[in-house]
């Protein structure tokens, strides 16, 4: 779904996505992904408008039929800086941390790859006692 920080539809997405999560065959493990791909420019000229493309996926071995109305996306190799994050899904001050704090003044920049949260067993949407892992795409500066 492409969608923007001001017109944030995840929640619309989420429900698309979950009444057919049985239709997925050969899934790894229970996880549920949440996964970003912003265009290549998205964070340099950064505003709540600017739309990005978000997916609500489970991942599958490599052999699994895709069902009709989903797609297949493989996650390209490299570098991820991960956090593991307890808090509301609904509170946004760990994405600022990174971006704004973490990330500049790390080794790292950002690279140009999709970002995603895992959402595990402990994984409670907007409960603070909820933890998932923030997956970020990097490399060497």
């Amino acid at each position: 779904m492409t969608l923007s920080l001001a017109d944030n539809k995840t929640s619309e997405l989420w429900q698309q996505f979950m009444p057919r999560l049985g239709e997925i065959e050969e899934r790894s493990n229970a996880d549920l992904i949440s996964m970003a791909v912003y265009p290549l420019a998205y964070f340099k000229a950064y505003h709540l408008e600017k739309s990005f493309e978000k997916y609500a996926a489970a991942e599958v071995s490599s052999t699994a039929p895709i069902p009709a109305g989903m797609l297949e996306i493989r996650m390209p190799a490299g570098l991820y800086v991960v956090f593991e994050y307890q808090g509301s899904s609904n509170d946004s001050n760990i994405f600022q941390y990174i971006f704004a704090h973490w990330l500049p003044t790390s080794v790292y920049d950002l690279d140009d790859r999709p970002h995603f949260e895992v959402l595990g067993a402990n994984y409670k949407n907007s409960d603070a006692d909820s933890e998932e892992e923030i997956w970020i795409p990097v490399k060497l500066k």
